[in-house]
């Protein structure tokens, strides 16, 4: 594994994880409804935590083969669907609209998973678990427009 590509994947990932730093939950979400199975708050940042270094490894790790170019961009798009998700679900509250950068987040992992596999067998399996979590928060999300119709458009704030 090239540490140096490493690094720059996990830079990406930081930029990423700020949005949760610069769009917190707040009061609005405590107040929200949501399912049984919601994990616990605590849950979240040790995910991610985790998630975002295998990401990286995975990608620095990929990069090295050839033939990861497809795997590499997919990569990419899934960084950007999941920036994208934070600033529109708890920056906006706009929780059905964030159905959408979820939906190509799923996409984008799952085809990066995919890809991951075709050049490298450990590549792929470190994006398991990532597209486990992006499944279970793709849930989540929709879950919470359901029990909420009323907040899920972001105009009741």
């Amino acid at each position: 594994m090239d540490y140096g590509l490493f690094f720059v994947y996990l830079a990406a990932c930081g930029a990423a994880a700020a949005t949760g730093a610069l769009f917190p939950t707040g009061p609005w979400y405590v107040a929200l409804k949501k399912p049984s199975w919601t994990p616990p708050n605590w849950v979240f940042p040790v995910a991610w935590t985790s998630l975002y270094l295998l990401m990286s490894v995975a990608a620095a790790r990929a990069a090295t083969f050839e033939g990861a170019s497809l795997g590499l961009a997919l990569w990419s798009v899934q960084i950007a669907f999941n920036t994208l998700w934070t600033p529109v679900f708890f920056g906006l509250k706009r929780m059905r609209a964030a159905l959408v950068p979820m939906a190509g987040l799923w996409l984008s992992v799952t085809a990066t998973c995919i890809a991951f596999f075709t050049v490298d067998f450990w590549a792929g399996l470190m994006f398991v678990p990532y597209v486990v979590w992006v499944s279970v928060a793709g849930a989540l999300n929709l879950s919470i427009v359901r029990l909420n119709p009323e907040a899920a458009s972001g105009v009741s704030a």
